[in-house]
C-alpha cells in the first residue's frame, strides 16, 4: 500500500527489506534524522523508484546536529521531499526548543526559495508554534503533519492553512488519535508506521502494515473497506502527481 513516513533506513537488516518494501507498496517515504543521512541513504536506495528519501533533521536531535544546518539548507534545492523536520515540545526536549524552531523557520524559508517541497513535519506537543511557523512561511510547500497530536481547534488550523495529515495505526489505536482524524477531510490523509519506532506487540511495524489504517478507518468514514483504499490511493495521486506509482503494483491487503 502506502507508507507516508517511516524510518525505512533505521531498520534492521534495511537492505534486505528494501526490495520486499518496494514489491509490497506503492509508494513509500522513508524519512531521514539529519542531512548526512540523507545523503548517504539517498545513495543506498536509489534505483527504488517508489522509494523516496526525505531530507531531515529531526527535532529531537537539533542540538547534536546543529552543525548539520547550514548542509541542511543547501541540500533543499536537490530534495523534493523533507522530513523529519519539525518542533517537539515535550518536557525531554523543551531546552532546544528555540534551536529546533529556529532550524524550522530557516528550512521552510529556503524550502519556499527553492520553489516548494512536500513536507513531512512532527509537532508533538507543539502544534501551535508549527502552525505559526507554517502559516507565516508556506506558500508554495505542501505540508503533511506526521502523528499529528493537537487538539481538535489546532486539528482544524491545520486544515485551513491547507496542510495534510499521515495517520498510522498506532495514532488510531487511541481515543484522541480517532478523533482527531473524525475531523479530518478524507481527501488530506494518508497511512505511515513511523516505523521501527512503532510496534505491532513487540515487532516493529513494518512499511506495508501502514495498510492497518483502513479497518480503523472503515467505520469512521462510514463506506465499504475497497473505497477506503481507494480515496487513499487517490490522496497520493493527488498530492505527488505521479500516476506512475497507481500501477504495476497491487495491494497486499
Amino acid at each position: 500500500m502506502i507508507d507516508f513516513h517511516c524510518h525505512l533506513d533505521l531498520y534492521p537488516d534495511a537492505l534486505k527489506l528494501l526490495p520486499i518494501v518496494s514489491a509490497r507498496n506503492l509508494f513509500t517515504l522513508v524519512v531521514t534524522t539529519s542531512p548526512k543521512a540523507w545523503l548517504a541513504t539517498s545513495n543506498v536506495f536509489a534505483g527504488y523508484e517508489n522509494i523516496k528519501v526525505a531530507l531531515g533533521l529531526h527535532p529531537e536531535i537539533a542540538e547534536q546536529k546543529a552543525g548539520e544546518r547550514l548542509l541542511l539548507l543547501s541540500c533543499i534545492p536537490k530534495a523534493k521531499y523533507i522530513g523529519e523536520i519539525g518542533i517537539d515540545g515535550s518536557p525531554k526536549y523543551k531546552e532546544t526548543i528555540s534551536l529546533q524552531e529556529s532550524i524550522l523557520n530557516d528550512t521552510l524559508t529556503e524550502c519556499e526559495r527553492a520553489g516548494g517541497k512536500i513536507l513531512s513535519i512532527h509537532s508533538r506537543n507543539a502544534s501551535s508554534r508549527v502552525l505559526d511557523l507554517v502559516e507565516k512561511n508556506c506558500r508554495k510547500s505542501t505540508v503533511v503533519l506526521h502523528w499529528f497530536s493537537g487538539s481538535l481547534t489546532e486539528a482544524q488550523r491545520a486544515q485551513d492553512l491547507g496542510c495534510w495529515f499521515s495517520v498510522g495505526p498506532a495514532m488510531l489505536r487511541g481515543a484522541n488519535g480517532r478523533s482527531i482524524v473524525a475531523s479530518l477531510p478524507i481527501n488530506k490523509i494518508l497511512p505511515e508506521t513511523d516505523g521501527p519506532f512503532t510496534t505491532n506487540r513487540s515487532a516493529p511495524l513494518m512499511p506495508w502494515e501502514a495498510i492497518d489504517i483502513v479497518n480503523t478507518l472503515v467505520p469512521i468514514w462510514g463506506i465499504p473497506k475497497e473505497d477506503v483504499i481507494l480515496q487513499i490511493r487517490n490522496n497520493l495521486a493527488a498530492l505527488i502527481s505521479e500516476e506512475n506509482f497507481q500501477q504495476n503494483h497491487s495491494d497486499t491487503k
